[in-house]
């Protein structure tokens, strides 16, 4: 569930079965008697045909005959519909109604828009602004949940490479921790050129480590250091000949990835 705010208005958008739908009841909250212009909209025969048209691309179990009748009725003053009833008389998905803490009426991403450009093209306009930039923040918001989980993957295989090759047998806890410690300063001094005390005392105001710091380049060359240090762990390579090598891919992936950006 996400919130955004157009024109002053709250509205709630859903996740239903992966789609993206958007509170219409929300939409018209503001607006004196707004609920009544739900059921005045979805009394209009064009809106019927847009539902339809709409179920038929995307729903296979669509009720196509029932539709017929009610799309032969609309537009006439004796013709109502409410959601629930187009819901059980077609088997729709575009349109569904909650109850509870988020109730209400909700249309897939799609048929909100319709609906908005009904109510107010201007608010349209402002709502497919407001939804755009909470996609754009739910990608970004990914791209950077991924890079977590593959710096997880990574630091595993690190770890793992540390405590095989380099940590002998009967060592107490500080001394495997400070093993540790000291293979993370490899990777510090190979990116950043600096280790992480000499980081924190330079930076003494800032919570955190330097890693937290990092522009995403960085972040990325890193997760690369880690998987080749496991590797040259595992090659029996010793510590200084390690930061040499990976000092020197650290600097010719940095440039890579500058060019690329």
């Amino acid at each position: 569930m996400a919130k955004i705010t157009v024109e002053n208005t709250e509205i709630t958008v859903l996740k239903v079965n992966e789609e993206d739908y958007i509170s219409l009841t929300d939409m018209v909250l503001t607006i004196e008697n707004g609920l009544v212009l739900i059921e005045k909209w979805l009394r209009n025969k064009n809106t019927v045909e847009f539902l339809g048209i709409w179920e038929e691309m995307y729903n296979p179990d669509f009720n196509s005959p029932e539709f017929g009748g009610i799309r032969n009725d609309a537009g006439t003053n004796r013709f109502a519909l409410s959601v629930r009833q187009w819901v059980e008389k077609t088997n729709a998905i575009g349109l569904v109604s909650k109850v509870g803490r988020y109730g209400g009426t909700y249309a897939h991403k799609d048929i909100a828009f319709e609906f908005a450009s009904w109510l107010s093209p201007k608010f349209k306009l402002y709502l497919l602004r407001e939804f755009q930039r909470l996609k754009a923040d739910e990608q970004k918001q990914l791209g950077w949940s991924a890079k977590r989980e593959l710096a997880k993957v990574n630091y595993h295989i690190h770890t793992t490479a540390i405590s095989q090759n380099l940590i002998p047998p009967r060592l107490n806890k500080s001394q495997i921790n400070y093993i540790y410690a000291s293979e993370a300063d490899v990777l510090n001094m190979a990116l950043f050129g600096k280790t992480a005390r000499q980081w924190r005392d330079t930076n003494p105001d800032l919570q955190g480590n330097m890693r937290d710091y990092a522009e995403i380049n960085q972040l990325i060359c890193l997760s690369n250091l880690e998987n080749i240090n496991s590797v040259l762990i595992n090659d029996g390579l010793p510590q200084n000949e390690r930061l040499e090598k990976l000092n020197q891919i650290a600097i010719q992936q940095m440039k890579i990835l500058q060019i690329k950006c």
